[in-house]
């Protein structure tokens, strides 16, 4: 090979190389952005309680529930939810949700234990089904 085919394809490693190097750390927190390893995927739990905030914002929204605990106060618990833009093409708003409705969720806990875990399902108080795949009746 010639000197130039030779730098010709020493460029060429060298981007490739680089490219590699920067997309690697880019595609590993892509995909620990959508793991589920922190929620007990095969336990389904029930909490009941109050919405105390719902933060319609992307890239997940959270809906806050106070829970009484069995000391007779209150826990507030973290729920995650798919995003705005996926419930809103299933019929949710950021209003679904109000502060003060009295739900009971269906949720994948934490693993860990602490007050939060996957939002899953529940039902309004007029009998309108809220599953993170749409609001159905």
């Amino acid at each position: 090979m010639n000197k130039i085919k030779m730098k010709k394809l020493h460029s060429i490693l060298t981007i490739a190389a680089a490219l590699v190097v920067s997309v690697v750390p880019v595609a590993a927190n892509l995909s620990a952005h959508h793991s589920f390893s922190v929620f007990n995927m095969e336990l389904d739990a029930t909490i009941t309680g109050t919405v105390k905030h719902v933060d319609w914002t992307n890239p997940h929204i959270w809906i806050w529930i106070d829970v009484e605990n069995e000391e007779g106060g209150v826990d507030t618990w973290g729920l995650e939810g798919m995003s705005p833009n996926y419930l809103a093409r299933r019929g949710w708003t950021k209003d679904t949700l109000a502060v003060g409705d009295e739900i009971t969720a269906t949720i994948r806990p934490m693993k860990d234990g602490l007050h939060g875990g996957m939002f899953m399902s529940t039902t309004l108080a007029d009998g309108t089904r809220l599953t993170m795949g749409g609001a159905t009746r």
